[in-house]
């Protein structure tokens, strides 16, 4: 029952930084090794729809941090064209569709904290050329855009760039991620966003009390948009036991937004730390942790994405209907995408 309910259900993961693992090879390889190492775990998951973040480490901030954004935005252009027959950078909806039908993966192109970019906002424009089609403005620290939640205590909302780049990506189709915003930014955009906003990668934090994660009041505000909360599954964001911090945890994280704001504004956004930082951290580093969050750590029989089907599994076996189980893995995205990506407005 699982193993048929996943393949017949569209499957949409709307964070993983596999980005980050095939720029580190040479540009000759790109495309090679996503095939080897990255398209057989999307297979094996069942994955329709992969959002593809690009992230730019603190060490390329801020001088290299424009160069380092256009050089993942080609490793995603060059993976994608040598793997033609498997997946398809996708520009909106349409593309989406059209991908699905032809059995490839669809790839979409996304924006975390726009460092590149940084107070020069018709460079937004240039990146949706590229084929952006999802951004944020912050991640843990400050941005000229916004603080991150790392930076709550400042209490501090969008600049008025930041405002002008919610308005502009809105204007261009570029879905607007709040996943790392701090709490003061994430009511601002609120308050001024007309089109649907996306969490990508953002628990429950009435759950687990992480800065990282989503209040009541910012999950409701989320889907009063028309958007869609997609649950991270990082073990430090589910629980801060760690012997809660299991496949079960989400579906807990899963249930309790659901039970606010409906099972339409569910998603998924595993984020699988894992697997990328293996593939990028030298072997004198391996375990280190990042802002508090151990890069090593994953949940016991979910380390990537190969084992989304698990968590189909723990959602049929909390007894939630099949049509709910098909809206969280991937249908309430392949919605919002399908209205929002790419329409300008």
């Amino acid at each position: 029952m699982t193993v048929d309910l996943h393949s017949r259900a569209v499957v949409a993961d709307t964070h993983n930084d596999l980005l980050m693992s095939v720029v580190e090879r040479p540009p000759h390889r790109w495309a090679e090794f996503f095939r080897e190492r990255w398209l057989p775990q999307l297979v094996e998951g069942g994955v329709n729809i992969q959002v593809l973040p690009v992230f730019v480490d603190d060490q390329f901030r801020p001088e290299g941090a424009l160069r380092r954004t256009l050089r993942m935005v080609e490793c995603a252009h060059t993976l994608a064209e040598g793997n033609a027959e498997h997946v398809r950078l996708c520009l909106d909806g349409d593309d989406i569709d059209a991908a699905l039908a032809e059995g490839r993966i669809a790839l979409v192109l996304a924006l975390e904290s726009a460092p590149g970019v940084d107070a020069d906002i018709e460079l937004f424009h240039t990146l949706y050329r590229l084929g952006v089609r999802v951004a944020s403005i912050a991640h843990w620290g400050r941005s000229a855009l916004g603080d991150g939640s790392g930076e709550d205590a400042t209490g501090s909302r969008l600049t008025s760039d930041g405002a002008a780049a919610l308005a502009e990506l809105e204007r261009l189709g570029v879905v607007f991620d709040i996943s790392h915003l701090g709490a003061a930014g994430v009511a601002h955009a609120l308050e001024l966003a007309t089109r649907p906003v996306i969490a990508s990668h953002s628990a429950a934090r009435a759950l687990c009390d992480h800065h990282r994660n989503l209040t009541d009041e910012q999950i409701r505000g989320v889907a009063a948009t028309g958007g869609v909360v997609c649950v991270n599954f990082v073990p430090d964001f589910l629980a801060t036991e760690q012997e809660r911090q299991t496949i079960d945890r989400i579906v807990d994280h899963i249930e309790h937004i659901s039970a606010l704001v409906g099972i339409e504004h569910v998603g998924i956004g595993p984020d699988f730390l894992r697997e990328v930082a293996a593939d990028i951290t030298p072997p004198c580093c391996d375990g280190g942790d990042y802002t508090g969050v151990a890069l090593d750590a994953s949940l016991p029989g979910l380390d990537g994405p190969a084992e989304l089907p698990a968590l189909t599994e723990a959602m049929l076996k909390r007894g939630l209907e099949e049509n709910d189980i098909r809206a969280v893995v991937g249908g309430n995205v392949q919605r919002l995408f399908r209205a929002q990506l790419g329409r300008a407005r």
